[in-house]
C-alpha cells in the first residue's frame, strides 16, 4: 500500500487537476492517455459506477436506488474530487472483465470483485478494502457442510466469479447464473441442490427456508477497479482509501452494512 501521506498529497492533486477542467470535450482528450497525471472521467463532473446488484451488503437496490457499502465508499471518492456520483447496474462479467471500464462504460467498477491476477491483467485494482471467503448456501436442514457432500449435487454458481472457480477446482457439479438473486430464485425452486458465492453476501438470504451451511476459507480481497493505466483516478481512490480508515469513515461504513466493527 502507498504511504499515507502521499496517497492523500495525490488525491488531492488530482482532485485539483479535474477541478481544472474546462470542457468535456478537454476531459476526453486525454481518455487514452495511459500514465496522465489527469483524472479521466467518462461524464464531466461525475464520477460513473458500475454494479452487479443484488449483491447485499455491498452493492443492492433499494426504493429504486443502487446503495450498498461499496457505493458509500465510491461516494466517498466522489465527494474528495469535487463530483456527482452516478451508478450503472451491469452484468458482473463485464464488471470483472474490465469490458465495462475499456467501453467507457464507467469510471471504476465495484460489486464484491475479488482481486486476482488474471484480473489485474484486465484493469488496475484500487488497494483492498473487504477480505472474503466462499459460502454454502442450502435448504435449511440440508445437512451439507463440506465440499465433498456436493459430490453428485448440483451446485449453483454466479458466472465469471471466484466462487464458480472454487467449485470446478473442487470437481463439482456446477450450473450458471448471471447474478447472485437468480442462483437464490433457483436453489428456492430446487433447480440446484445449494448455491456458492461470497459468505458476506449469503447472511441475508438465511431466513429459515434456507441457511449459510459452511464457510470456505479462500483468503480473498475485495478492490474498486479502474480502466488500466487511468493512473490518476487510482491513486485518487488509494487516497480516500486511506483518509476514511483514518478517519474513522471506513469504520462506519462498514458497521452499518456488516454490523461489526472490521478487524483491525
Amino acid at each position: 500500500m502507498p504511504r499515507r501521506n502521499h496517497a492523500a498529497l495525490l488525491g488531492l492533486a488530482a482532485a485539483l487537476t479535474l477541478a481544472g477542467c474546462s470542457s468535456t470535450a478537454s476531459n476526453e482528450a486525454t481518455m487514452d492517455g495511459a500514465g496522465s497525471d489527469e483524472i479521466q472521467l467518462v461524464s464531466e463532473g461525475t464520477l460513473t459506477l458500475c454494479a452487479n446488484p443484488p449483491y447485499e451488503p455491498f452493492t443492492y437496490e433499494e426504493d429504486g436506488e443502487v446503495v450498498g457499502l461499496e457505493v458509500d465508499i465510491v461516494r466517498e471518492v466522489a465527494m474528495d474530487l469535487g463530483v456527482e456520483l452516478a451508478t450503472v447496474s451491469t452484468p458482473f462479467e463485464g464488471l470483472e472483465s474490465g469490458q465495462d471500464l475499456e467501453t467507457r462504460k464507467c469510471d471504476v467498477v465495484a460489486s464484491g470483485i475479488t482481486i486476482t491476477d488474471e484480473r489485474e491483467e484486465r484493469l488496475d485494482f484500487a488497494d483492498p478494502h473487504f477480505d472474503a471467503d466462499q459460502g454454502l448456501l442450502t435448504a435449511a436442514g440440508a445437512d451439507l457442510t463440506s465440499a465433498e457432500d456436493l459430490k453428485g449435487l448440483t451446485v449453483g454458481v454466479q458466472q465469471a466469479t471466484t466462487g464458480e472457480d472454487w467449485a470446478t477446482e473442487e470437481g463439482l457439479t456446477t450450473r450458471q447464473y448471471e447474478d447472485l438473486g437468480l442462483q437464490v430464485e433457483a436453489l428456492r425452486a430446487g433447480v440446484v441442490d445449494a448455491i456458492v458465492n461470497d459468505i458476506a453476501v449469503l447472511g441475508p438470504y438465511a431466513d429459515g427456508d434456507l441457511e449459510v451451511a459452511a464457510t470456505f476459507p479462500t483468503g480473498e480481497q475485495y478492490g474498486i477497479g479502474v480502466r488500466t493505466g487511468n493512473t490518476a483516478l487510482l491513486e485518487a481512490v488509494n487516497g480516500t482509501l486511506e483518509r476514511i480508515r483514518e478517519d474513522g469513515t471506513y469504520a462506519t461504513i462498514y458497521e452499518q452494512y456488516i454490523g461489526t466493527a472490521p478487524a483491525e
